[in-house]
């Protein structure tokens, strides 16, 4: 008999194994059938090392704690909390919208415990779990009524399928967006049933085209900002007051597509006016939709306000049970909505609009303190320069902000291989690569993440640079 068949043979089996102290230990602290699928998996793994002569020796706690780290890497969540150094506020990518801690907090209450979801505690009765957000959006928005869907796509397939069925919808030929993973507004609304109206031309559609345009089959007049794109140059567009005029002598319902839903003025914060939620109302859109964490900074919601004629057909509507928003999304929208009570509380509290009043000083002593932390024998590949970031999340397109980051030029390492150090790291770091140069911006960065941070970029830089 050969060595690798001795070998092969003295392996133990996977029930000897179970009955080791430390098998049994791993079985309390996970499961005896996932223990004994790790044990299975070692062993395995312990054949093929045997037949391509790469182990002499058969170490039943080596095998065990082989099954071990294939325990906790099983129990490693797949997603998690991942560092934002490439100066994109919004980055669809990573999340969008790092929300308040307050909204955070009520998420988390709302999941590890019951809640009154759809029970009235003053009456014993059922409740309606839209009740609170709706109090609070109305006085926010100046609305009628409103309600929460899933995201904002769902949002329109709701409106348009309450709304319009069977009927035409008229929209400017340069508001058909797309918007993320290859979704379109024609076919969201395709799928609502309804026909879609092109008026105009992709840079300029008058008031008169839709006129035009409006038929015995018409349900609805319908505006989409662009909200992930610009036109440019020789441009011209209906605006929400001109619409609403026109819709209201022809009896017909404004619907605005808002996108991200910016609740406070941008302007000042140095980037160019977004029109608001409570300004489109005013203006006289019906319906306006938009998105719970994009400019708003909440969770992912697709948010309905407007008049209560229309949203009442919205609530009755079968779609609307399917589309519903779940008790976590709700708790966290609604602490996310009560910020914007007062403006001054919701730019303190909700991270993005703090990351936006952030200035080039703040960045600056942010990027020090980095600096700061790292070997001095690194630093010497590592420089602050100016640069420039973006709100990003389909919100204020072409909108550049001033900001500061750490460059890092490393000379033995290939700035990809830099990247993906990073980003396999423990704690994920996601940079930009641009030109010959690493950078890790400073706006989207916290505080508390710099010391993280510069462990990573030890750890991925040590071994090259120090070679």
């Amino acid at each position: 008999m050969d060595q690798s068949s001795s070998l092969l043979r003295s392996i133990p089996s996977i029930g000897q194994l179970l009955e080791l102290p430390a098998a049994q230990r791993l079985a309390e602290d996970y499961s005896p059938a996932l223990t004994a699928d790790a044990l299975r998996m070692a062993a395995e793994a312990l054949r093929g090392q045997i037949l391509a002569g790469q182990a002499r020796e058969i170490d039943a706690a080596a095998l065990i704690s082989a099954a071990q780290a294939l325990l906790h890497e099983g129990q490693q969540m797949m997603h998690r909390p991942v560092i934002n150094a490439t100066g994109v506020l919004l980055h669809t990518n990573l999340g969008r919208a790092p929300m308040a801690e307050c909204a955070a907090e009520a998420a988390r209450q709302a999941a590890l415990h019951y809640t009154n979801l759809e029970f009235d505690c003053a009456t014993g009765s059922r409740g309606d779990r839209l009740g609170p957000i709706q109090a609070v959006l109305c006085e926010i928005t100046g609305a009628e009524d409103a309600l929460v869907v899933n995201n904002n796509a769902a949002a329109m397939l709701l409106v348009l399928s309450s709304l319009a069925r069977g009927q035409e919808v008229i929209v400017s030929r340069g508001e058909l967006v797309e918007i993320g993973g290859s979704f379109r507004v024609p076919d969201v609304m395709a799928q609502s049933g309804c026909t879609l109206i092109e008026v105009g031309t992709t840079n300029k559609t008058r008031l008169a085209d839709y006129e035009r345009a409006i038929g015995d089959q018409t349900a609805a007049l319908m505006k989409v900002h662009c909200s992930n794109y610009q036109i440019v140059g020789f441009t011209q567009s209906a605006d929400i007051g001109q619409l609403s005029a026109l819709a209201g002598q022809r009896g017909l319902p404004l619907i605005y597509d808002l996108g991200s839903g910016a609740l406070l003025p941008l302007a000042p914060y140095g980037l160019r006016a977004e029109p608001t939620v409570r300004g489109s109302l005013a203006q006289g859109a019906d319906v306006v939709c938009f998105s719970g964490d994009k400019l708003l900074g909440g969770p992912q919601a697709g948010i309905i306000v407007g008049k209560g004629k229309f949203l009442s057909a919205m609530k009755r509507h079968p779609l609307m049970r399917a589309l519903r928003a779940d008790k976590m999304t709700l708790a966290a929208l609604e602490a996310t909505l009560k910020l914007y009570r007062d403006g001054d509380l919701a730019a303190r509290r909700i991270p993005l609009y703090r990351m936006l009043t952030q200035d080039e000083g703040d960045l600056t002593q942010r990027a020090r303190a980095l600096l700061a932390l790292l070997p001095a024998g690194l630093r010497a590949l590592l420089e602050i320069v100016p640069c420039q970031a973006q709100v990003g999340g389909g919100s204020a397109p072409g909108e550049m902000l001033p900001s500061v980051a750490v460059s890092v030029q490393p000379f033995a390492l290939p700035l990809n291989e830099l990247y993906l150090r990073l980003i396999g790291a423990e704690y994920p770091v996601v940079a930009r690569i641009h030109r010959d140069r690493l950078l890790l911006d400073m706006r989207t960065l916290r505080d508390e993440e710099l010391s993280v941070l510069a462990q990573a970029l030890t750890a991925a830089l040590g071994d090259k640079e120090n070679a």
